[in-house]
């Protein structure tokens, strides 16, 4: 049996097979990554730094008011999904004339996140709509404004089938 000798061309073919299929992995896993890439949770952490104070200081307005604000979402059937949110002050008051705002966040992706716009549908009672919400795990943002000012916000885990 005659075996054929090893030559300078052979190695040199089998090397840059070696190294076409490295690299041509490499490119595939790179790309791959970078299409999937959520991006980064916030844009100018050294912007995020200076607000942080003004963020401790509205939480703890928010703690003083005393407020009790409850938010129910419901997942329909459809993938709509239908937020309520009612607000009483100290005394158990309803809260009216506020301006509230709902995001569903995906906790892994931020490209799906959904706003919700709630209008007032009663003395302190709030509600929106949202729709095409896939089922899975989400963060209910929930914002109240008066006067331009940020008076509530609250962030909860919810899941959603």
């Amino acid at each position: 049996m005659a075996t054929k000798p090893l030559t300078g061309t052979k190695v040199f073919l089998m090397l840059v097979a070696f190294f076409g299929l490295v690299i041509g992995v490499n490119v595939t896993m790179m790309k791959l990554a970078i299409a999937t890439l959520p991006g980064t949770d916030v844009d100018s952490p050294y912007a995020a730094g200076l607000t942080y104070d003004r963020e401790i200081s509205a939480a703890q307005d928010q703690a003083a008011r005393n407020w009790k604000v409850n938010a129910h979402i419901e997942r329909r059937a459809d993938g709509a999904a239908t937020l309520q949110v009612e607000a009483r002050d100290a005394s158990g008051q309803p809260v009216s004339g506020l301006k509230f705002g709902g995001r569903l966040e995906r906790p892994t992706d931020k490209r799906a996140d959904l706003a919700v716009e709630l209008s007032e549908a009663g003395i302190g009672i709030y509600r929106g709509n949202a729709t095409a919400v896939a089922p899975g795990q989400w963060d209910l943002v929930i914002e109240g404004e008066a006067r331009g000012t940020r008076v509530f916000m609250s962030r909860n885990r919810v899941i959603l089938n």
